[in-house]
């Protein structure tokens, strides 16, 4: 559990890659700086790909954690 405050929650959950990091994108798009979104996504590859979409877009990766089979990234728009 985590005491981030969350904005909005982005529900991942039973889709692969690419589809977190392109919804992911839609709603930063959409989002206004400094906003937190709770992504939850279950496909392992999610891990490295929001890192690799952190590096490139600079928006900043908060905290992580693993629930179950459930990865769970909370991210704030910097960019």
């Amino acid at each position: 559990m985590s005491d981030v405050q969350v904005d909005e929650t982005l529900d991942c959950k039973g889709m692969l890659c690419p589809l977190p990091i392109v919804k992911l994108s839609k709603t930063f798009k959409a989002l206004d700086s400094g906003k937190v979104v709770l992504l939850l996504a279950t496909d392992p590859g999610s891990e490295p790909d929001i890192a690799a979409w952190e590096k490139r877009t600079k928006n900043q990766v908060l905290q992580k954690d693993k629930e179950g089979d459930v990865f769970k990234f909370w991210i704030k728009k910097t960019a």
